[in-house]
């Protein structure tokens, strides 16, 4: 067995093998620091980190809590059931009468009409071409000073061959549903009959930006006056240089915004630098410049099973007993949410939870090592952050909501790989803050943006976003 390295042992040789006995024991402790943390991202799972959903392989999904039903799969007999209703007759394109000719027992000649007729209805698309209006500018001379005088075009037609519902099919394409632009250009080639490149689909995304833009400056504007703001932020990329795609969510709105910066100044030229309002986010440090926060509760809770997930005992017994009031908390809430609790009640309830939560995470300071306790202490000195939300109504205690707005986002980052260009990046944020508001909204996301882009050609104001009061 080789002999323990001890401060007695190093003391005895030689001014250099000492020196040399040192920095390899510093060596061998950053190594093994450095295996210890990899094997801990060996055993990250989306139930345990940050990881989306969609890192990990279907087959190497845990198995459900609950045991699997004995339902067969589909619609259980006795369900009500769901059919289309028909549209009254007089909103049909075509009807046709269809009449027998004959019995079929015995082959007599029927005649008449059936009162009550048995009604089917198909549904098809039109035969898709695209409309073309030709204006005709006539130039005529002027008989008294020889002057040529063309006509205008009138009053909302474009200069360029595109029309405000063209323009905005393309934005939807690309926008909403993802599509590249050279799918873009196919499908307006072979199913829309539209000759089409891809050079020009970028024309038309542009005409799109500079159509959404000022109703999209009128919500960036409106943030720092919003009382409860969702924030997140993802990584993406802008041609060569690597950037940001963040997300700010209201209660009727969302702005995306792509900088090349994850710091707080991006916090500071959205919101200001004294936002009054609360913000719910995760625990990354640029946030700890706002004053009034409420960290996420989903994200403190895989942090939790991460500590279930150790392989020191210390930190899953603390897990174990942190994660039986987390869930408490949940239940709680989802009674407060659904109007079973009143308001008076959820607080008064969340006050034992409230004390044993922190006195576990000041246990976790005291008797934690390294990590643990790093993570315990920072939680605890923070702690008026994870209860905001008892006290300020409105506020929720995860950061749901700007994380389900992100993840169109971040899908169609997967399939883009980023924007290729500024003018890129600024149609994808507007774009995105129109989709996902429109959402919020109970909108239709075509009509408006249908009528956003026909109102640009006609030197108007697009049509609000803002919530309607």
């Amino acid at each position: 067995m080789l002999p323990e390295v001890t401060e007695e042992l190093i003391a005895r040789q030689t001014p250099e093998a000492q020196a040399i006995i040192r920095l390899l024991l510093a060596q061998i402790q950053q190594l093994t620091a450095r295996v210890t943390e990899l094997e801990a991202r060996l055993g990250q799972t989306p139930q345990n980190s940050s990881l989306p959903p969609s890192t990990q392989h279907p087959h190497a999904k845990p198995a459900p809590a609950k045991p699997k039903s004995k339902k067969a799969r589909g619609g259980q007999p006795g369900h009500t059931k769901h059919e289309r209703p028909l549209l009254p007759t007089e909103q049909c394109d075509e009807v046709e009468q269809l009449k027998p000719t004959e019995c079929r027992r015995c082959g007599t000649r029927l005649t008449g009409c059936d009162p009550a007729p048995l009604r089917h209805q198909v549904w098809d698309l039109p035969e898709i071409k695209p409309h073309v209006t030709e204006y005709q500018r006539h130039r005529l001379t002027c008989r008294c000073c020889g002057e040529t005088t063309c006509a205008r075009l009138p009053p909302g037609v474009p200069a360029s061959q595109a029309g405000p519902r063209l323009v905005a099919l393309v934005a939807l394409l690309m926008g909403c549903f993802r599509q590249s632009k050279s799918r873009v250009a196919l499908f307006l080639e072979q199913v829309l009959g539209q000759p089409c490149s891809t050079g020009w689909v970028i024309k038309l995304q542009q005409q799109a930006t500079t159509a959404l833009r000022p109703a999209y400056d009128e919500l960036v504007e409106q943030l720092p006056r919003e009382p409860v703001l969702g924030i997140d932020e993802t990584p993406t990329k802008e041609a060569t240089r690597k950037s940001w795609l963040w997300t700010f969510v209201a209660r009727r709105f969302s702005v995306f915004r792509v900088r090349p910066s994850r710091a707080g100044t991006v916090l500071d030229e959205l919101l200001g630098e004294s936002f009054p309002g609360v913000v719910t986010c995760d625990r990354a440090r640029m946030y700890w410049s706002l004053p009034r926060l409420q960290w996420c509760w989903a994200h403190l809770k895989r942090d939790i099973q991460a500590l279930i997930d150790s392989e020191q005992p210390q930190a899953r017994r603390l897990g174990h007993d942190l994660l039986g009031p987390t869930r408490a908390m949940f239940r709680h809430w989802a009674r407060y949410r659904d109007g079973t609790l009143t308001r008076r009640g959820w607080r008064r309830v969340m006050q034992p939870i409230r004390r044993q939560i922190e006195a576990l995470l000041l246990r976790g300071v005291y008797r934690g090592q390294g990590s643990l306790a790093g993570m315990c202490r920072e939680l605890h000195d923070h702690r008026d952050w994870l209860w905001t939300f008892i006290d300020e109504e409105g506020v929720e205690p995860t950061n749901n909501a700007s994380e389900r707005a992100l993840r169109h986002a971040v899908i169609w980052r997967k399939l883009s790989f980023g924007t290729q260009s500024a003018a890129g990046s600024r149609f994808v944020e507007t774009a995105l803050s129109v989709i996902e508001t429109c959402r919020q909204q109970n909108r239709n996301v075509s009509e408006y943006l249908a009528a956003a882009v026909a109102a640009h050609f006609a030197s108007q104001p697009a049509p609000s976003l803002l919530p309607r009061a």
